[in-house]
């Protein structure tokens, strides 16, 4: 008994310190990261012109803070289930969508102006670790069905 309180501690350490390194992540976007549209889509974006850009600067950006939050959401799935399929599997979802994302963005900024939103919703899913939230219910209602 005690050494499963033990072992559960040690499991909730690790998923609280990877959270808490998604949300430094987030906290300190503004000088980590190269990103002109944090400031623009949080004024009165629907008036205004895109900002100027560096584009390779901003897609390495954008996929350095990708790769970043898949990397601690890969970790959090491993510390929350022990399967190292499940994050094989995982790895390989966030390559795609990732992948997906970052040509649709760079699209989407290139040929459709005016698809301000569409560009908004596209940079979020980039940007922000929105699939783990997706992936843990997910992979937790695919273990209990197999019970």
């Amino acid at each position: 008994m005690l050494q499963k309180l033990l072992n559960n501690k040690k499991q909730i350490g690790q998923i609280s310190f990877l959270i808490l390194l998604l949300v430094l992540i987030r906290a300190f976007e503004e000088t980590i990261f190269y990103d002109p549209f944090l400031e623009y889509f949080k004024s009165e974006y629907s008036s205004l012109d895109f900002p100027k850009i560096n584009i390779i600067k901003l897609f390495f950006s954008l996929g350095l803070r990708f790769y970043l939050n898949s990397m601690i959401s890969l970790f959090l799935l491993y510390v929350i289930f022990r399967d190292k399929e499940m994050v094989k599997f995982s790895a390989f979802l966030y390559m795609v969508l990732g992948s997906v994302l970052m040509i649709s963005f760079f699209f989407t900024l290139t040929f459709f102006h005016h698809e301000k939103m569409t560009l908004f919703y596209i940079r979020r899913f980039l940007i922000q670790p929105i699939f783990i939230l997706l992936f843990i219910p997910a992979f937790y209602y695919q273990r209990q069905i197999k019970k």
